[in-house]
């Protein structure tokens, strides 16, 4: 199977499309399409604290990838009016490495954790009085002469994001003041984003092509806008560069990405389902190993968005393909066979 990154629709961020994201992105709260709930939520959250002189409690964001941790992250800041610092659980490998990004922010000013869920426990612990108390003990001298230093921290916000909420300890959930789970996005959501980028990148596009496009995106805003830029490559060679109903269409197909934004990786994993074991039920370590593919890819990248449209079921007993499954594929469904009443003969006249 392809990895998770060279997928056209995967949510999974690219080292190209930094620089690419980074001009659509919105800046401000009100230019932030979808998530109304949230959004009005943090609106409120956001203008009690600059009343009150105080900085913004922290935050926790949560939910399947691309659909705007990081932006929300930054438009908070941005809300507040002070700078922002960007890390990652995996990259603070030492205490010192977290030590000192702690000891370096200023009043109010906000420090992006991205994977926070995959902190080394001992990194997580240096959190803990960070968060409640604004407070680090700093050791100083080695060996028997050594001495703890309670060091005052300036207040500020620790914006946390996750694709894996369950995953985050107790301990460390229980700080976050704001806690937000991130939702799909819904098509005419992903229609104003398909055209606003649009806009910014000077593509040419109507309604209709937008509409298409922001349908097969699979709720996902990263995967609207990486759509878009494809299928501008297909327009400018082959529709004078703008894009159409058809021509949105026509290069989708082409890409193989299909009407419900599923590739031949999500194809591939139903048909598994289908063909190899009945349906289900199948353990999720069987299936990676049908499938040659990580356990924690397929549970975080393939699996959210074929249970949003309701291909997949998680039972206790393992992955099921769903009736829609079935009639994705275009095969019977067993189950409606064995499920269907009997036909009831009728009696005989002679």
């Amino acid at each position: 199977m392809a990895k998770p990154s060279e997928r056209i629709v995967s949510a999974a961020p690219t080292a190209e499309e930094a620089r690419l994201e980074a001009s659509v992105r919105p800046k401000r709260l009100a230019d932030f399409i979808g998530q109304s709930r949230v959004k009005e939520l943090l609106s409120i959250t956001i203008e009690a604290a600059k009343n009150r002189g105080e900085a913004l409690d922290h935050v926790l964001l949560y939910g399947p990838p691309g659909l705007g941790k990081t932006t929300l992250a930054q438009i908070l800041a941005a809300e507040m009016g002070v700078s922002i610092k960007t890390s990652s659980g995996p990259l603070l490998e030492r205490k010192g490495d977290l030590t000192a990004v702690l000891t370096a922010l200023e009043g109010h000013e906000f420090l992006f954790l991205d994977e926070i869920h995959r902190l080394f426990p001992e990194i997580e612990e240096i959190l803990y009085p960070a968060m409640e108390d604004f407070q680090i003990d700093l050791v100083i001298g080695q060996g028997p002469g050594a001495r703890v230093h309670p060091y005052r921290l300036n207040h500020f916000t620790l914006v946390g994001a996750t694709t894996r909420a369950g995953l985050l300890t107790a301990p460390l959930r229980s700080r976050f003041g704001i806690v937000h789970r991130l939702e799909f996005y819904t098509p005419e959501e992903l229609e104003q984003i398909v055209v606003r980028s649009a806009k910014i990148l000077g593509i040419g596009i109507d309604q209709p092509g937008a509409r298409e496009i922001a349908r097969r995106s699979r709720g996902t805003p990263r995967v609207g806008n990486r759509l878009l830029r494809r299928v501008r490559d297909f327009a400018q060679v082959r529709a004078a560069g703008h894009i159409s109903l058809e021509v949105a269409q026509e290069s989708l197909s082409l890409l193989g990405v299909d009407e419900q934004g599923l590739d031949e990786v999500d194809r591939g994993l139903l048909r598994a389902l289908v063909e190899k074991y009945a349906g289900g039920p199948v353990g999720l370590g069987t299936l990676a190993a049908t499938l040659s593919e990580e356990e924690d890819s397929i549970e975080e990248i393939y699996e959210p968005y074929l249970m949003q449209l309701g291909l997949l079921d998680r039972t206790p007993r393992g992955r099921v393909a769903t009736a829609l499954a079935y009639k994705h594929l275009g095969v019977e469904s067993p189950r409606r066979t064995e499920e269907s009443p009997p036909t009831r003969r009728q009696p005989s006249l002679f």
